[in-house]
């Protein structure tokens, strides 16, 4: 007969227990929100340099954001939408985190 395990964290776990499990809930809403906050400043981060935006503008040329991704292949097309869906996700954390160097990365790409 094979044994069932748990997963460390539902081994202790008492459904009654409610003042545990709210603020085991708080504690893991507080990482979450730290995590995402870290990210964000890291994306400023990258942003406020020269090079960091030279590294975002090619990320936004190599996924297609900027060019059809028609093809006559359905699977290639697919394909490079999915590319393109990653290149626009960057561009709304762009225009989300930090507009105004939106305008300053595409100037320095023109030189």
């Amino acid at each position: 007969m094979q044994k069932f395990s748990l997963d460390k964290k539902m081994e202790n776990y008492d459904p009654l227990d409610l003042e545990s499990n709210e603020a085991a809930e708080k504690a893991a809403t507080e990482q979450r929100k730290l995590a995402e906050e870290t990210a964000i400043a890291d994306f400023k981060w990258l942003m406020a340099d020269v090079r960091g935006r030279r590294i975002v503008w090619r990320q936004l040329g190599e996924s297609g954001v900027f060019a059809s991704s028609f093809h006559p292949t359905a699977m290639q097309m697919a394909f490079n939408e999915g590319k393109r869906n990653d290149g626009i996700k960057l561009l709304a954390k762009v225009h989300e985190h930090c507009p105004e160097l939106y305008s300053t990365m595409m100037k320095e790409q023109q030189k």
